[in-house]
């Protein structure tokens, strides 16, 4: 049987070099190799082999395999080699290099991540809920009565089984509270859908952060601290913050929030930025109607919500004005970013 493996092994080294490419040396490996190889064959005489000359014979067949499958990876590296040299034939190495341009996190991603770092440090925590929604986690959960516009075709995104492409992220906090019990404190950065038309100012989808805290004895206080903290975080610790009364039907008082800016080559002026307001009592109602227990009885318990557009955030930061431009992936805007 030692002959018959010095035979394999001779005839590997006679064709090794037939194999030209990585076809020829797959169809060699085989051959030799491969389950029903010459070298896989004399193995399987093994159990005839006396038990006396079984370790010689063993220690042969270990070092023939051992050869071919060298002669395999060395002929490949051969081949890889060849194609490179190939490939580099015609390099002209005296043409200067190109430096490779640096990537970035996009610019609403970095608004995002400047909010959520700024709200963590708070105590927040990141909550998640699906982008087709019904509309009881969408509207009337929030409060939202059915003539509200809102909830009108011409506004949102219906589908023929009822359901609807969420038009904000309160939608998570409907099911946060839904599935946990006071004090919470999340926030539901995400995406939004809305029939608006599209222009400069307007796009159909968005980014919303939205944020909710809820225990004992919340007040307008926390909320106001809590935002300030906020904007200040992300436009700088000298942001002027000013709270102006608003109405939605999911909380009670409503605000909208301004901040004082300079954008370049301008005058300071006051920017709306984003809504909030303490939550509204017949929101806690319907969540105790829908958990089944008072755990949110608005006796016990209040809370403030907040929303904000992180597209709005993000041209205000950097002076965009046409939103169309996150959303283009074109290089040229995004490499200022970096």
């Amino acid at each position: 049987m030692i002959d018959q493996l010095e035979a394999i092994h001779q005839d590997a080294l006679n064709t090794i070099a037939d194999a030209a490419d990585d076809a020829a040396l797959e169809s060699f490996r085989i051959r030799f190799l491969g389950k029903k190889g010459t070298l896989t064959q004399a193995a399987a005489g093994m159990r005839d082999v006396s038990k006396e000359d079984k370790p010689k014979v063993g220690q042969k067949l270990n070092e023939v395999r051992q050869a071919l499958t060298s002669m395999v990876e060395d002929r490949a590296a051969e081949l890889i080699a060849a194609k490179d040299a190939a490939a580099a034939k015609d390099t002209d190495v005296t043409l200067p290099g190109r430096r490779p341009q640096p990537a970035a996190l996009h610019p609403l991603t970095q608004m995002m991540d400047r909010g959520i770092k700024a709200l963590r440090q708070m105590g927040f925590a990141l909550a998640s809920g699906p982008e087709v929604e019904t509309e009881f986690h969408c509207f009337d959960a929030l409060n939202t009565p059915e003539d509200h516009p809102a909830r009108n075709e011409k506004d949102t995104f219906y589908f023929n089984d009822g359901h609807l492409l969420r038009t904000h992220t309160s939608s998570v906090q409907v099911r946060t509270m839904e599935t946990q019990a006071p004090p919470i404190r999340v926030i539901a950065p995400g995406s939004a859908y809305r029939r608006d038309e599209i222009d400069a100012t307007h796009l159909s989808v968005f980014t919303q952060m939205e944020g909710l805290y809820v225990a004992e004895d919340v007040n307008l206080g926390d909320l106001k601290g809590t935002l300030e903290r906020l904007f200040q975080a992300i436009f700088g610790p000298k942001t002027p913050v000013r709270f102006r009364p608003h109405f939605f039907p999911f909380t009670e008082p409503s605000f909208e929030i301004d901040i004082q800016l300079q954008p370049k080559g301008q005058a300071p002026r006051w920017i709306e930025i984003a809504g909030c307001g303490m939550v509204d009592p017949n929101v806690f109602a319907q969540i105790c109607e829908s958990r089944g227990d008072d755990l949110y009885d608005p006796d016990k318990v209040t809370g403030f919500a907040f929303g904000l557009g992180l597209e709005r955030l993000a041209m205000i930061m950097w002076g965009i004005p046409d939103i169309r431009w996150l959303i283009e992936n074109d290089q040229r805007f995004l490499h200022q970013f970096v």
